[in-house]
């Protein structure tokens, strides 16, 4: 289960908050950022970050299109780009030099510096590694059909008790156009998921996926 550890899927010296999710597992991260952007927000040099209302800390160099929505808590960092339509829904922290596109929702997750989300993407309760890409259209779901409590198909497979939780994607996973990672998945560095792939469960790192969806 070490595998699975925040400091083995991702290279922690690409986010604010390597601190606080070293040592955990990947799954655990999104139930933390609210509490993480808080504190995180306290120690942040008002000279180079912005703090335009409670909860939200917006580094000077970001650049924030018109019509995009921020909702605390939130950290935005250094030269990323937040483009009109997207709305961040809180608990979010995004990381150095990423990219949150037009139309594209995101709650309760962490991008590490580099990981873009560009186009019509919904980013729920996730982890975006550093320099991890998805595709226009791409979804990352957070809650099952049925509405029951995610499980991660590791082995032996893990119950989080969580009703919502999203995707891992390790450092430098690269998701195809139109696809959907269903609850708990999780990739490790390097993947590569194919257009138009519906993807659920555990991927060793390096692995390339395609599969229908239905």
């Amino acid at each position: 289960m070490k595998q699975y550890l925040c400091e083995n899927l991702f290279d922690l010296r690409h986010t604010l908050a390597r601190d606080a999710i070293r040592g955990e597992y990947a799954w655990e991260v999104p139930g933390m950022l609210g509490d993480i952007v808080l504190a995180l927000g306290q120690t942040l040099d008002p000279s180079e970050w912005e703090n335009p209302q409670a909860g939200v800390w917006i580094s000077r160099t970001a650049s924030l299109e018109e019509g995009a929505t921020v909702r605390g808590p939130a950290i935005i960092g250094p030269d990323t780009e937040v483009r009109a339509g997207a709305y961040l829904r809180g608990g979010v922290l995004i990381g150095r030099g990423c990219v949150v596109g037009h139309a594209t929702e995101i709650k309760n997750s962490l991008l590490f510096d580099g990981a873009k989300a560009p186009h019509f993407n919904y980013v729920g309760d996730s982890v975006l590694g550093w320099g991890a890409h998805i595709g226009a259209g791409t979804i990352l779901s957070n809650v099952r059909c049925d509405r029951e409590k995610i499980v991660i198909r590791t082995d032996p497979p893990v119950s989080t008790l969580l009703r919502k939780l999203g995707a891992v994607l390790g450092d430098g996973c690269e998701v195809g156009c139109g696809c959907v990672l269903n609850p708990g998945t999780l990739l490790g560095p390097g993947c590569t998921v194919m257009p138009l792939s519906s993807v659920r469960g555990v991927f060793r790192g390096g692995s390339r996926i395609a599969t229908r969806r239905g």
